[in-house]
């Protein structure tokens, strides 16, 4: 795989369309500083998806857009495409069957940005995948700019494994093990929440079993109950039937005598319809007048508007006139102008005709001129060329020895330089080793024990919080689940009671009820049982007294519709204004308050504490009095009642208040859940943020591991450098007796070259006079054909600027006829508009008199029909007086017809409550789903209403000592039993995951301890080597900085020759350079990428090392691509393709490509 073309368009200084073609391996990038050619490495790391502005030398990402010149407007969007050979297949996947794989990238001033592979559109992700495990990427080894190849030997030892990792082709296991964790974390999240849903399941379904059971035994109770109730309802329907009957007979009765009366009615009703009607008549006269007088008010206002319109017509015309007359002037004055414009522009042709031929034959003559002096400089410098190769061969061997000269003064002062630097070394290592360094890391290295210790004490104190967290988190939810319980519990009892209160209030909340009032426009309000206030300890008391009046409903009296006097058998209506309470003590009345009419329910009813005081106070009763005791018990004078127990109405208040103190109850309950559950929540975002601080101690326990192992390695390094001086000072006194021994030999050399050298100067001096002579001619010969170029470039600009000068004139006597031919048309269009306006003015002097004159007529009109209307409302007033007269005399006739009507309604009263009671029977037994036919077939022939009553009453009792019943349990244990099945087999399932996850983990782990550990031990086996051949001899290695493979960090130590540095940082600049060059050379060796690109990296080296550099990226090229951006000469020579990036127009880049092999065969030729 290679990188074919870089396609560059609107990317920064690269506006125009640029195609960069990279047939070779060795391609170098020239130009001067500032012209752009830092830009294509931007554009290959902006294309892989480099997301950082700042990386890119810009402030947002639209910044890469170019963005205008003082001669070019800003373009909207920027493009590159990178062009890869994939005939070796090496990009897998779906991919691999491409010979070519296209990666486009374009951004837009939007900020939207697009990815392409292959024409189709992708995500960033997929570019990224791409290229995984290759070595490419928008920040990897394979793109070295300005500045990294310093920074990519200072970084961190975690920075620098970034690069071992992408070698080793790892980077997409970690990849894949972030997914992995990703996911494993949401799937212990997820087992967490499932776990407390599951507990909290397990908990409540043993709770709902059992009200289960309890709401199955009550539905067998209340399917009972329905029945007994349903005969009941029977037998009262038989009562009924009879007392409809004998109210019958009493209507029949009254409607003789309501027929007298109402002749005397009929009589005034005709006399009144007479005076209606003769009021209608006067209404439809006493309209005419009035729509006549409306009628003439709109006229005068019409022709009123009429006569302002035609004034600001007028107007408008008069305007529209003068501006027409302003734009026909304009025009024509336009036309002149430009017509004296057109003469001035054909004299101006006329004149630069002559101009134009004399220029075009001096073009000509100039041009055979330089034809001439450039055939006489080739053959001077024919001449010249063949001089200079017979007078080479003496210059060179003047060269070679003055080289082979150089070359051994250089050694020989290099060697004594060497035994200068070894002698000087050998007295350095015979000096006692320094061991202050090594008791100074010593030191830290016990600091950085009790750092470690510290650490560890501080996560341990953090770790007790959390436990302590947890155990009142735990707590918590237990009070949670007991709330709930209480809840739960509190909520079944509030239904019960509420069924309960219902069944009592059943006949005043029927269905049936509730469409009667609301036929008869009654708003169904709260019963009485609701409004009424009893003192703690009379519940039961008041009960006794006021029986079925507690269902009584509420309601507005005095609004009820004549129609609506007769409500359905067994409904109370009673009105809703508050009443007063009895001032004495001895009293019911002063421990109930009843709305007001209701007080004589309690008339004469004194309290006593118990049912015994109350029998004992019998005796002083009157036949008016009663006295009852506060469990119940009711004594009058003739006559004593006791309270159920399984009487449902008389246990109403008694109820009411229960269901009001579990109401009240529930509503604690609710907001110490809500506390309880706002506590856990804040328990849990501070066990949250305790976790948080422990992983940031962690990291911090890690970061002090991490210098309590650099230190170690430290001292260990300065153990290690003591025993290096002792194997080094043996070794310098044997380098110090072979360089003395060479020092000889190099002089022998110098003195046999400075003989040579004589004799080869002897005879380049005789050749200087013929040199000097024929120098002469080449030079002549080239100044002549220097002044014909410059004379022909002055020849073609004087003509080009003549014919640009003509153009430029025929241009404009083109625009200036069209311009008068419009002016023209325009003149016509406004003399059209002018005639247009003075066909619409009016000629006559006063327009407006007719409209004036017909508006006073109207006026007049208007003030004689107003007369007649007054004098028509006063008759209508007369007849009105009369109809009000016979009215009166008609009300009186009917309150005698109305007097019979209330008698005959009194039985008709009766009739229509024994009908209602009947319907209400009829609905009770509808409600109970049964009819009416099969209860009278299961009904006994001897049964009777008292003892069904009995009946009902006793398995009402049966369902009130069942207690609270929570009807919806039977349903929510099903539901519960369900969702434990599925909570469980999600259990099972997320298990089953976290080890699969788990075990995938382990096996990316595996295999990336693996890879690294080959990895490192290989590009440090080639770091090693490559190193002494970049610097000529010294050591270089890698460590790791910890002893995990999945974290560790990797250092680097180097030593150049004869420097004993501790530290890579010690190093200068274009050692750092070159270190940094030999450890990216190693790892290409063992993991080329694709390609390589280098932005000015011998730009710190000297030239000595420039030349090492570049014979070294010469040899990689065979394996790898480079792409290189140097300035350096020496690099240059080394490159099989030059690309010259210029920037002739300013702020604009272009690009010069050359072919250094073919250059080099015509130049041979």
């Amino acid at each position: 795989m290679r990188l074919k073309s870089i396609s560059l368009s609107g990317f920064k200084s690269f506006v125009d369309p640029t195609k960069v073609t990279l047939p070779s391996n060795m391609c170098a990038v020239v130009g001067p500083n500032g012209c752009g050619k830092s830009n294509i490495i931007d554009a290959v790391r902006w294309v892989m998806g480099e997301s950082s502005a700042k990386t890119l030398r810009g402030e947002s990402m639209t910044d890469v857009i170019f963005n205008g010149t003082t001669h070019r407007q800003p373009v909207g969007q920027a493009a590159i495409e990178l062009l890869f050979d994939n005939s070796t297949g090496k990009v897998g996947g779906e991919y691999a069957a491409y010979n070519e794989i296209s990666v486009r990238r374009l951004v837009t001033r939007e900020g939207t940005s697009d990815y392409f592979l292959n024409g189709n559109k992708c995500r960033r992700r997929d570019i990224t995948d791409l290229f995984l495990g290759t070595g490419l990427g928008p920040r990897s080894y394979a793109i070295i700019e300005q500045g990294m190849i310093s920074r990519l030997i200072e970084s961190k030892p975690e920075d620098l494994r970034v690069y071992i990792e992408e070698a080793a082709g790892i980077s997409k296991y970690k990849e894949r093990r972030r997914e992995t964790e990703n996911r494993m974390q949401r799937t212990l999240d997820n087992l967490d929440r499932l776990t407390d849903l599951r507990e909290e399941l397990e908990r409540n379904l043993s709770h709902l079993k059992r009200q289960a059971q309890a709401a199955e035994r009550y539905a067998e109770y209340k399917a009972e109950e329905r029945e007994l109730k349903a005969q009941l309802l029977a037998l009262q329907r038989r009562v009924q039937a009879g007392v409809a009957s004998r109210a019958q007979r009493e209507i029949d009765d009254f409607a003789t005598e309501r027929e007298r009366y109402q002749a005397q009615v009929s009589s005034s009703v005709s006399e009144i319809e007479s005076l209606r009607q003769q009021i209608t008549d006067a209404n439809a006269g006493a309209s005419q007048l009035q729509g006549d007088f409306y009628s003439l008010g709109s006229e005068v206002s019409r022709i009123e508007q009429a006569m302002n319109f035609a004034k600001q017509r007028r107007e408008t015309l008069a305007r529209d006139l003068e501006q027409t007359l302003e734009g026909k002037q304009r025009e024509l004055g336009l036309v002149d102008s430009d017509s004296q414009r057109l003469t001035e522009l054909a004299e101006a042709l006329a004149s630069i005709e002559p101009t134009l031929t004399r220029e075009r034959e001096e073009v000509v003559r100039v041009d055979q001129a330089l034809a001439k002096a450039e055939k006489v400089a080739a053959t001077a410098e024919g001449d010249w060329d063949h001089f200079t190769q017979r007078a080479a061969v003496p210059k060179q061997q003047v060269e070679v020895q003055q080289g082979r000269q150089g070359n051994a003064e250089r050694n020989l002062a290099a060697l004594n330089e060497r035994l200068v630097r070894i002698k000087g070394e050998l007295a350095g290592l015979s000096e006692s080793v320094d061991e202050t360094d090594l008791d100074t890391v010593s030191s830290k290295l016990a600091d950085a024990e009790q750092a470690v210790a510290t650490q560890k004490t501080a996560l341990d104190s953090l770790k007790e919080t959390l436990q302590s967290s947890r155990s009142e988190l735990e707590a918590l939810r237990q009070k949670q689940d007991e709330l709930r319980r209480e809840i739960q519990a509190l909520t079944g009892q509030r239904a019960s009671l509420e069924a309960l209160q219902s069944d009592a209030r059943a006949r005043s909340s029927g269905d049936f009820v509730s469409q009667w009032l609301g036929n008869h426009g009654i708003e169904q309000t709260a019963p009485l049982v609701e409004a009424i206030v009893v003192d703690e300890g009379f519940e039961a008391a008041a009960d006794v007294v006021l029986g079925d009046w507690l269902v009584a409903l509420q309601a507005e009296l005095a609004s009820l519709s004549p129609s609506a006097v007769v409500p359905p058998a067994g409904l109370t209506l009673v009105d809703a204004e508050p009443g007063e309470r009895s001032a004495d003590p001895l009293l019911l009345s002063h421990y109930v308050q009843l709305p007001r009419g209701l007080e004589h329910l309690m008339s004469g009813v004194r309290v006593a504490d118990n049912w015994q005081a109350a029998l004992d106070a019998r005796a002083s009763l009157s036949a008016d009095e009663s006295i009852i005791s506060k469990d119940g018990l009711w004594v009058a004078k003739h006559w004593m009642r006791s309270r159920g127990e399984t009487d449902e109405e008389e246990g109403i208040i008694a109820r009411q208040a229960q269901l009001n103190a579990v109401s009240e109850a529930f509503e604690v309950a609710s907001r110490a859940l809500e506390e309880t559950d706002g506590r856990i929540e804040e328990l849990r975002a501070k066990r949250t943020e305790t976790e948080r601080t422990i992983d940031a101690g962690q990291e911090a326990l890690q970061g002090a591991q991490q210098t309590l192992s650099r230190l170690d390695t430290q001292r260990r390094a300065l153990i290690a450098e003591r025993e290096h001086r002792q194997n080094r000072e043996a070794q310098l006194r044997r380098d110090l007796t072979d360089a003395e021994a060479r020092a000889v030999e190099e002089q022998t050399v110098i003195d046999e070259a400075k003989q040579m050298l004589n004799r080869a100067q002897h005879q380049v001096e005789s050749d200087e006079g013929a040199r000097e002579t024929l120098e002469t001619a080449r030079t002549q010969a080239r100044e002549q054909v220097r002044q014909c170029r410059q004379e022909k470039q002055q020849a073609d600009v004087a003509l080009n600027r003549s014919e640009v000068r003509h153009r430029e004139l025929l241009t404009q006597r083109e625009a200036l006829s069209r311009s008068i031919e419009r002016a023209r048309e325009q003149v016509t269009s406004y003399e059209q508009r002018e005639a247009s306006i003075r066909g619409e003015m009016p000629t006559e002097e006063n327009p407006d008199l007719a409209a004036q004159k017909e508006l006073s007529e109207l006026l007049e009109r208007r003030l004689a029909v107003e007369s007649q209307l007054t004098q028509a409302r006063q008759g209508l007033s007369e007849l009105e007086s009369a109809l009000r007269s016979k009215e009166q005399s008609r009300m009186e006739a009917e309150q005698a017809v109305a007097g019979v009507q209330t008698r005959s309604e009194g039985a008709r009263l009766k009739l229509a409550e024994t009908g209602v009671r009947v319907e209400q029977i009829d609905a009770a037994l509808s409600e109970l789903e049964v009819t009416l036919e099969a209860v009278e077939e299961s009904l006994p022939e001897d049964a009777d209403e008292t003892e069904w009553q009995v009946r009902v009453e006793r398995i009402g009792a049966r369902i009130h000592r069942l207690g609270p019943i929570n009807l919806a349990a039977i349903d929510e244990t099903s539901r519960a039993e369900e969702r434990k099945e599925y909570l469980d087999a999600q259990d099972d399932d997320l298990r089953t995951a976290l080890e699969t996850l788990q075990n995938a983990i382990k096996k990316i782990d595996k295999e990336t301890r693996s890879r690294f550990k080959d990895t490192f031990d290989t590009v440090n086996a080639g770091f090693a080597d490559l190193f002494p051949k970049v610097f000529g001899g010294g050591t270089a290695c890698l460590e790791m900085t910890g002893d995990d493979l999945l974290d560790t960090g990797v250092a680097i130590m180097a030593r150049p020759p004869g420097k004993k540095n501790s530290t890579i940082h010690l190093l200068s600049g274009g050692e750092k350079a070159m270190t940094a060059i030999a450890l990216v050379f190693s790892i290409f060796q063992l993991n080329p990428a694709p390609f390589c690109m280098l932005d000015e990296v011998d730009a710190p080296l000297d030239d000595a090392n420039v030349g090492r550099y570049a014979r070294l990226v010469s040899e990689m090229s065979k394996k790898v691509q480079f792409v290189f951006i140097t300035h350096n000469k020496i690099t240059m020579e080394a490159a099989e393709q030059l690309m010259g990036v210029t920037m002739h127009e300013p702020g604009v880049s272009r690009l010069v490509t050359v072919d250094i092999e073919e250059a080099a065969r015509l130049a041979a030729s």
